[in-house]
């Protein structure tokens, strides 16, 4: 099994699956959206695609921000915290951020992609469980926050890649690392939001959830769905 990982500037490399990871926030707070009993994610673009499916769908609940902050107009922010204890049971969900939602749309256009996954430290062993069991070829893990190499999104690609291997790195370690990294500076030091100091630890809970997001990406528009990945 061969590994890669990539970024906004070289994404174009991709091949076999592809797994988004986008640790702060947008793909931790898929996952609390989903263990909230949710059917169906949709990602869109933009606010605007976002707005007029909500005006078409009036039951659908807008999630999504620019820049960190809740769009106007939107149900709820990019949160993991805010939507933690939020009832979405049966409900359709239609989201867009700034980095992990559009990544989906630039990977779209390319040739090599046999399937894409979404990836988040809170369902890493899901998504170790389903990458062993389907035996890949090719594993790209594309990070949708380039800002450095040893970011949130770079350490779950590294983290996910060494228990793929069989010699997981320490994670307490990694969780500390991050803490004192420049990208805490948004949630802790100088929080954006409310919430933001309580996203950043949500976001850095090992393997909280059981199942990985898969993304339908033929439709119009993506949609990430749930599926059962244990042991």
């Amino acid at each position: 099994m061969k590994f890669k990982i990539l970024n906004e500037s070289n994404v174009e490399k991709a091949s076999g699956l592809v797994v988004v990871i986008d640790v702060l926030r947008a793909f931790t707070t898929a996952c609390y959206i989903f263990s909230n009993g949710a059917k169906k994610i949709i990602l869109v673009e933009t606010p605007g695609e976002g707005l007029l499916l909500k005006k078409l769908n009036p039951k659908f609940v807008l999630v999504g921000e620019r820049k960190g902050i809740i769009i106007s107009g939107f149900d709820y922010g990019n949160s993991p915290y805010e939507l933690k204890s939020i009832d979405f049971s049966g409900k359709t969900i239609i989201m867009t951020t700034s980095q992990g939602t559009a990544f989906f749309y630039e990977l779209n256009k390319l040739p090599n992609i046999k399937e894409c996954i979404t990836g988040s430290f809170v369902n890493a062993s899901a998504i170790v469980n389903y990458v062993k069991q389907r035996k890949f070829g090719s594993v790209s893990f594309a990070c949708t926050d380039n800002s450095s190499k040893d970011n949130e999104d770079y350490m779950c690609a590294k983290y996910l890649i060494s228990c793929l291997k069989g010699k997981s790195l320490n994670f307490q370690k990694i969780k500390k690392d991050l803490t004192k990294h420049p990208i805490a500076e948004r949630f802790i030091k100088k929080p954006l939001t409310k919430y933001a100091p309580y996203d950043f630890k949500l976001s850095l809970q090992l393997s909280k959830f059981s199942f990985i997001l898969t993304a339908n990406m033929s439709a119009k528009h993506i949609i990430l769905k749930p599926i059962n990945y244990e042991r």
